[in-house]
């Protein structure tokens, strides 16, 4: 990392993106970033971060949690055989990958013809579930292989269980013996250098046979291995040798598995710690809540609201700050303490945080110019060691500087001249500056010189800037006020510390006529900046007042827009409801008209013609004020139901002036279901009035409700198709047939539904299965249609 990049603070930038990361390899990555070599590599970079932020915008952003395998993977594909927590790491970076995959297809993406800047990094991972889920079976922890993790390792440990309890059961009857008890110190098996010994009184060692492996610290125990246990002892250890080559084989053949997908795995690996690094920017973007910037390579940069990211939000103010385009060298002034430093800090630094692919702490559509270097002369530069003074540790880096600077070069420099002579020292500084606008370089600079102040009124390309200071409360603002130079308040704020007036105006005498002149120019155009601010201020409040009342006007708008929607669905409801009444009442006429007919030979034929002409011309006038929509239905407001309605109950809909029949009694909320001709619909029992008598007169005689109910039997058909249909239409459709054949009282109905893909049928199935009606249901036999239809038995 270069000087210039510490000045700016971008390594504790780094540290803050390290500290967002995943992986210590990642961390390592992130600590050592610096920005691109190019505009196009930065561009790229910038991609990738704001693809990334915005997937885990939908997602929520994915942690990538890996150790360092760079090593194993090279030692597996080399031959070497890795060891149990290596072969972990491994399952872990499948595991990973895999779930990178998930996440990726969880998230979305962009239409086939949009290329998606991180999908080159998601096709590199590396997914082999099988693998994953044997290294994960067998291994059960960094020190234990599990016992299936071959049949070989299975039988081998249930042989040294087996030889564990033989070895036990042949020293338990010894340290048991009464023969042996005052031979032993304990009554207990124990064991030394992996064999099986019991401890022994040191002046009986020769009373019990066998092997000593131990003595204790005081000499009096001795730990002898009894003769009759040595042979189960050497087979424990037999089989333990053969657990240990087992096992050796067992992570041989996984190290070989490994080795030969090594490369996809290497190129897996490195994909995840670049993605890791990747969603570290994002989640350090939304700590900042920063943004994309747009970046480019000719031009000037425009920040916007632009904030530090090292100095605290509830502390910091942001500022506008743009150079390069009206203007290429920027002159910042103003007092000390005043965030001059702090805005110069905040340029180069974002600039160089968007080389990076970092997203920035500024609004939208703030604009970024690459430059292949950033060079920066701020702070005290004082050394002892080299026995520089300040203003020579300033010039030695503007020397070094003067050397780099070109036309793709960011130049920023503190207190430009200080520490010299005055005169001097701003003579120096616009040389300077002059040289620096020569070769091209983009140039920001802060100075309390009245001369830089000057030059940059009078010189086309210099602008100056001023941190805006606040005279009665003695507090900088932190405003950045491009257009505006900088006054030194050096009076005002003495002034207001307690300075006697006499001496401040022995002072004001000391100061040249042109500097006066010049103050008096900077306090007049600071009140004519205050007065046009104050202006636009007000110009801002009207236009906020006037986007609040478009915002209201367009909600009510919108609102008149969806009353005027509900009235039309309204309508089309009463439409439809209109037009099923109309239907019903002309099955009802035909129905009363097929009657007369029977009846044209009887005496009375003529009379029930007349009548039945009445009946036609009172129902022409019930259907047209039925259809004006602003008519108001007569209601009984006294009138109470003489009884609880039940199902098959005949009666008068209020609001239509039809009659139907009741299908299921009211709920708890007073509903009932009402079938009136096809309109199956729900209505409440005050809008009911039951029908008492048990025969409705008609023209010619009488029709009782037996018959209606008949009519409507007669009219059912046993079996429905719904081949063609779509899903919504086919379940309705079938609603209103199974309500309709269990009125009819049909026994079995039949659903065809065709093959095809089959769903349909498992939909029309499922509707049976829920329907309280049906109490069974059959696919089609041979003869009846067999897969193409269903066969419901109903209760």
């Amino acid at each position: 990392m270069t000087k210039h990049h510490k000045t700016l603070e971008l390594d504790k930038v780094l540290a803050l993106l390290a500290d967002h990361a995943g992986s210590a390899a990642t961390r390592t990555i992130a600590l050592e970033l610096r920005p691109a070599q190019s505009v196009r590599q930065a561009g790229a970079l910038l991609a990738l971060t704001v693809e990334a932020h915005r997937l885990c915008g939908r997602q929520g952003t994915p942690s990538i949690v890996l150790p360092d395998m760079r090593d194993p993977l090279k030692r597996v594909e080399l031959g070497a055989a890795l060891s149990l927590r290596e072969l972990l790491d491994i399952a872990r970076l499948l595991s990973t990958g895999r779930g990178l995959q998930t996440w990726k297809k969880r998230s979305g993406g962009e239409a086939k013809d949009c290329a998606n800047p991180l999908d080159s990094l998601f096709k590199l991972l590396y997914a082999d579930k099988g693998l994953e889920e044997d290294l994960t079976g067998a291994i059960l922890s960094e020190e234990e292989v599990h016992d299936r993790a071959s049949g070989e390792l299975y039988d081998i440990r249930r042989k040294i269980r087996t030889a564990h309890s033989k070895a036990r059961d042949i020293l338990d009857k010894i340290i048991r013996s009464s023969t042996h008890q005052k031979h032993l110190q304990e009554q207990l098996v124990t064991m030394r250098s992996g064999r099986f010994v019991v401890p022994v009184r040191a002046e009986f060692r020769g009373e019990i046979k066998g092997l000593t492996h131990d003595t204790s610290a005081s000499g009096a125990t001795v730990f002898v291995e009894p003769m009759s246990v040595v042979e189960q002892n050497n087979l424990i250890r037999d089989l333990e040798a053969a657990e240990r080559r087992e096992i050796a084989r067992i992570l041989l053949e996984f190290s070989q598995r490994v080795g030969a997908v090594s490369r996809e795995l290497e190129g897996s690996y490195d994909a995840l710690i670049e993605l890791d690094l990747i969603f570290a920017k994002t989640r350090l973007a939304d700590s900042m809540k920063a943004s994309e910037p747009i970046l480019v390579s000719e031009g000037g940069t425009h920040l916007k609201k632009a904030r530090h990211p090292l100095i605290p939000a509830d502390k910091i103010v942001p500022i506008d700050i743009w150079l390069g385009d009206e203007f290429d060298t920027l002159v910042i002034t103003g007092p000390n303490t005043g965030g001059k430093t702090v805005a110069l800090k905040t340029l180069g630094l974002l600039t160089l945080m968007a080389g990076c692919g970092l997203l920035l702490p500024v609004t939208e559509e703030s604009r970024v110019r690459y430059y292949e270097s950033v060079l920066a002369d701020i702070g005290d530069e004082q050394s002892i060691e080299q026995s520089l003074s300040t203003f020579s540790g300033h010039m030695t880096n503007i020397v070094s500087i003067l050397g780099q600077a070109g036309r793709d070069s960011l130049v920023l420099m503190d207190e430009l001249g200080a520490g010299t002579d005055p005169v001097e020292g701003a003579a120096l500084a616009v040389a300077i500056i002059d040289h620096l606008r020569g070769v091209g370089a983009k140039t920001a600079a802060t100075t309390h010189y009245a001369e830089i102040k000057m030059y940059a009124l009078q010189t086309p390309g210099v602008e100056n800037a001023s941190c805006e200071f606040d005279v009665n409360t003695l507090r900088p603002t932190y405003r950045l006020l491009i257009g505006t130079p900088g006054r030194s308040n050096a009076f005002a704020i003495s002034g207001r510390l307690g300075l006697p007036e006499h001496i401040i105006e022995a002072a004001k005498a000391g100061v040249s006529r042109e500097n006066t002149r010049f103050e008096e120019l900077v306090q007049s155009l600071e009140s004519t900046r205050n007065a046009l601010e104050s202006e636009r201020e007000q110009a801002e409040q009207i236009r906020r007042q006037a986007e609040q009342a478009r915002q209201r006007a367009e909600k009510a708008l919108e609102e008149t827009e969806k009353q005027k929607e509900s009235a039309l669905n309204s309508a089309r409801e009463q439409a439809k409801s209109l037009v099923e009444q109309v239907r019903f009442d002309s099955g009802r006429l035909l129905d009363e008209l097929d009657a007369l007919k029977k009846q044209k030979d009887k005496a009375d034929f003529a009379a029930n013609v007349a009548d039945i002409r009445t009946t036609f011309k009172s129902y022409l006038t019930d259907l047209e004020n039925s259809a004006d929509p602003v008519r108001e239905k007569p209601r009984d407001e006294n009138y109470r139901l003489p009884r609880p309605l039940k199902s098959g109950d005949v009666v008068t809909l209020v609001e239509f002036g039809s009659q139907g029949i009741v299908i299921t009694p009211a709920d708890v909320g007073g509903f009932v279901q009402v079938q009136a001709g096809a309109l199956k619909t729900k209505v409440h029992q005050d809008n009911l009035r039951l029908v008492e008598a048990p025969k409705a007169t008609l023209s010619g005689g009488s029709v009782s409700i037996k018959q209606v109910v008949g009519s409507v039997k007669a009219q059912a058909s046993s079996s429905v198709s719904l081949r063609g249909m779509r899903f919504e239409e086919a379940m309705l459709e079938l609603e209103r047939f199974l309500d309709n054949a269990v009125l009819s009282g049909l026994p079995s109905v039949t659903v065809i539904h065709g093959k095809g893909t089959g769903t349909l049928r498992d939909a029309v199935r499922k509707c049976l299965r829920a329907h309280k009606s049906v109490r069974s249901f059959r696919q089609g036999a041979y003869g009846e249609g067999e897969a193409g239809v269903t066969i419901a038995e109903l209760k």
